[in-house]
């Protein structure tokens, strides 16, 4: 498979932004339009962020050397430094979970050692790339629905800045490891793979996160989860979602020829922080 074409200098270097939220105790424990599920569901990505952003970093730092670009080594810095100020602040949020009595350092603990002690060490650094590359995608879909839906309206104002903040530079980024990915190893069965070990890994620690987080709740009657999965589920942007991830299976698939670099503009200037 030839390789990937990739976008020249035009492309924009991400800058880290520091935001320093205010996280304080008003923020409710069901913050997402009062439903238990849909907090767990976002509860759960955020414990994974942290160590997540990390591993992206190792994997993309690896061939940091190899990269003789001086533009895509300046996006990597760039992207760098975001997903350091992402992690810090889903970091801080844990603080707010573990205040309103949520037990998240077991899972953490058992997340941490099977993801990134057995799992990771098992796995090619090409093969990690892949992963990160094909995570980042699914991190630029998870944004768009963000900013492109009205998901985040009447949320906690923090919760969405925080979720607002970092969707708009995972689209700054989003192309960043996918285009190491291309010099390093163009192969499209390596960029498959990859999202094949990412679609399961990250399925299955989110939804062992949510679990996690989901029994710590009081029990509820089968008719309200019922209806709580229908207010969770019932708005969400389904197609879309799917026709985004095969999206990626396209021989000619690049990130940077997604439509969603305006909403992460359009809401970095409304906050007044498109040059950082």
């Amino acid at each position: 498979m030839s390789r990937t074409s990739i976008p020249g200098p035009g492309a924009k270097v991400p800058i880290p932004r520091r935001m320093d939220l205010d996280f304080d105790a008003t923020i409710p424990r069901h913050w997402m339009h009062g439903s238990p599920l849909g907090t767990h569901l976002a509860n759960g990505l955020n414990l994974l962020f942290p160590l997540g952003e990390r591993f992206f970093v190792r994997s993309v730092r690896r061939y940091l050397d190899e990269i003789d670009d001086p533009h895509l080594r300046q996006q990597i810095q760039g992207f760098f430094g975001q997903e350091g100020l992402h992690a810090r602040e889903h970091e801080r949020f844990f603080s707010i979970l573990r205040a309103q009595g949520y037990d998240v350092d077991t899972f953490l603990r058992a997340y941490e050692r099977v993801a990134y002690q057995i799992l990771e060490p098992r796995f090619s650094p090409r093969l990690r790339l892949a992963i990160t590359a094909a995570c980042e995608h699914f991190t630029a879909m998870f944004a768009e629905n963000a900013l492109g839906t009205d998901e985040l309206d009447g949320i906690h104002p923090v919760m969405q800045q925080l979720l607002r903040w970092h969707a708009a530079e995972e689209i700054e980024h989003r192309a960043v490891a996918f285009d190491v990915l291309c010099r390093v190893d163009p192969r499209y069965s390596v960029r498959v793979a990859g999202l094949a070990c990412a679609t399961v890994v990250l399925t299955g620690f989110w939804l062992m996160a949510t679990i996690s987080l989901m029994r710590q709740e009081p029990t509820r009657g089968l008719a309200t989860r019922a209806r709580d999965a229908w207010a969770v589920f019932g708005r969400n942007p389904g197609p879309r979602m799917v026709s985004s991830f095969f999206g990626y299976l396209r021989p000619g698939f690049h990130p940077s020829r997604l439509p969603n670099a305006e909403l992460a503009r359009a809401y970095l200037d409304a906050i007044g922080r498109v040059d950082g």
